[in-house]
């Protein structure tokens, strides 16, 4: 039984050295998205303490939402896998292996920084509106810079 275990742990410590030398160039926004989810948790759960409206089901509801923010990060990994996959297949060399996980998880963080600052500023702290303006600025162009990389266009009409 102890041999099966520490196959096992073999097994998936490989596994995940692996994955983690394969995604090494993500390593840095991850851990980033990473503090500042639970930062906003931390400043939610505040300030619903704050308001009393503090219960098990939203601090359940909070951990829920930000698994799903990892699951999303996953999904625009697995995409850029299979794009690039794809692409080599057919001969062609792709240089931007996490493009779509890197504009996803720059987008959460920039998400997460907005949903803090409207934390602090329930509970009563101070929160700059340039701050505020400039994070949704740069979502919106995230959002259009992804859209573009994406290929939305918007469509034009015809004059005849």
């Amino acid at each position: 039984m102890k041999t099966e275990t520490t196959t096992i742990s073999a097994v998936i410590a490989a596994a995940l050295g692996a994955l983690l030398s394969y995604c090494v160039q993500l390593l840095i926004p991850l851990i980033v998205l990473i503090l500042v989810m639970l930062l906003d948790y931390a400043t939610g759960m505040t300030k619903a303490w704050i308001r009393g409206e503090l219960c098990s089901r939203i601090g359940v509801r909070g951990i829920l939402k930000k698994l799903g923010y990892i699951v999303t990060v996953a999904v625009a990994g697995v995409m850029d896998w299979l794009i690039s996959y794809g692409l080599k297949s057919v001969g062609i060399d792709y240089k931007l292996p996490f493009l779509f996980a890197a504009i996803v998880m720059i987008w959460l963080i920039i998400n997460e920084l907005i949903s803090i600052l409207e934390n602090v500023a329930a509970i009563g702290g101070p929160t700059p509106p340039f701050v505020t303006k400039l994070l949704s600025k740069l979502k919106n162009t995230v959002e259009d810079k992804a859209g573009a990389a994406a290929g939305d266009r918007e469509e034009v009409p015809d004059d005849d």
